[in-house]
C-alpha cells in the first residue's frame, strides 16, 4: 500500500492511496492539469486512478472534481450534505458516478476497504477517511476545529496518516487576518493548532505508525519548521520522539512530498 500528498493548504488538497490494483484520490482541490503532473512523479497517472473521495464542499477540495470526474469517467464518492452543496461548484456528475458514502460505514472498491469518518468543521457533513488493505491503514485526517472521541478512534492502528497541522496560535493571534476570520480558525469548526496536532498524534501512535504528513499548513499563519518543531516537542512531552520512533514529513502546498511504501 502507498500513500502520497499532491498538495495540502488553502490553496488545493488532494492526497493519493493506492494498491497495485487500486488507486484513489482523497480530494481533488486543484486542476486535473496540475494533479496530472504531480502524478507522473510517482510515474502514475489520472487514468490510473478509480475513484475520488471528497471529504467536503470547500473548493480547496473539490476545485478539480467535476473535471477530472467527467474526462476520466471515475466515480465521486461524498456524503449526502457534501453533495448537497458541491453540484453548483463542480458542475454535472453523471447519475451513475455519483455515489455516497455514510459515517462509520465502509465502502469497498476492488481490494481496499475505505471508511469515512465524522470531523468538525464549517461545512455540511464533512468527514475524513481511513483506507485498509491485507491489515494496513493509512488515514487522512485534516480540517476540523477540534478532537472527537470519534476522531481518535478512526485513526488509531494506522501505519501512515495524514495529519492537519494547521496553524501557531500566537501567529494567528498575533497576524493581520480580520477578527471574524481568526475567530473562524480557531473556534470548535475550524482547524487545529500544531500543537494540537502533536498532542493528537501522542494519543494515537502505535508501533506501527512510522510515517506522519503534517497537513494543510497556514502560509500566513505557520512555517514548515515552527509546525514541525511544535509537533515534535509536544510529542516529546509524551516520551516519543521524532525520527526514532516517527517520521514527521512536511506535506507541501502543491507537489508530491514523499511516496510512502507499506509493506505488511
Amino acid at each position: 500500500m502507498e500513500i502520497a500528498p499532491i498538495a495540502s493548504g488553502s490553496k488545493g488538497n488532494s492526497i493519493y492511496v493506492g494498491t497495485k490494483d487500486t488507486k484513489i484520490l482523497i480530494d481533488a482541490g486543484l486542476s486535473g492539469a496540475k494533479i496530472e503532473s504531480a502524478l507522473k512523479d510517482i510515474n502514475l497517472s489520472l487514468e490510473d486512478i478509480d475513484a475520488i473521495f471528497v471529504t467536503h464542499e470547500h473548493s480547496d477540495h473539490i476545485d478539480g472534481v467535476g473535471v477530472i470526474s467527467r474526462r476520466y469517467n471515475l466515480p465521486v464518492y461524498a456524503t449526502e450534505g457534501t453533495w448537497d452543496n458541491m453540484p453548483d461548484k463542480i458542475g454535472k456528475i453523471p447519475k451513475n458516478n455519483k455515489k455516497f458514502v455514510y459515517k462509520d460505514e465502509g465502502i469497498l472498491l476492488n481490494d481496499i476497504f475505505i471508511r469515512a469518518f465524522e470531523v468538525p468543521h464549517d461545512a455540511k457533513q464533512p468527514v475524513c477517511y481511513s483506507v485498509l488493505y491485507n491489515g494496513i491503514k493509512v488515514c487522512v485526517a485534516t480540517d476540523m476545529g477540534h478532537i472527537t472521541r470519534d476522531v481518535i478512534e478512526n485513526i488509531r492502528h494506522c501505519s501512515a496518516l495524514v495529519l492537519e497541522s494547521n496553524h501557531d496560535v500566537n501567529m494567528l493571534k498575533l497576524g493581520n487576518y480580520p477578527y471574524a476570520l481568526k475567530e473562524r480558525i480557531l473556534g470548535k469548526y475550524g482547524h487545529i493548532s500544531n500543537e494540537t496536532c502533536g498532542k493528537l498524534l501522542s494519543c494515537v501512535m502505535n508501533n506501527k505508525l512510522k510515517n506522519v504528513f503534517l497537513g494543510h499548513l497556514s502560509q500566513d499563519n505557520n512555517t514548515p519548521d515552527l509546525a514541525y518543531l511544535t509537533v515534535a516537542n509536544t510529542l516529546e512531552e509524551f516520551g516519543i520522539k521524532a525520527e526514532r520512533d516517527v517520521n514527521l514529513h512536511i506535506a507541501k502546498p502543491y507537489g508530491i512530498t514523499e511516496l510512502i511504501k507499506i509493506e505488511e
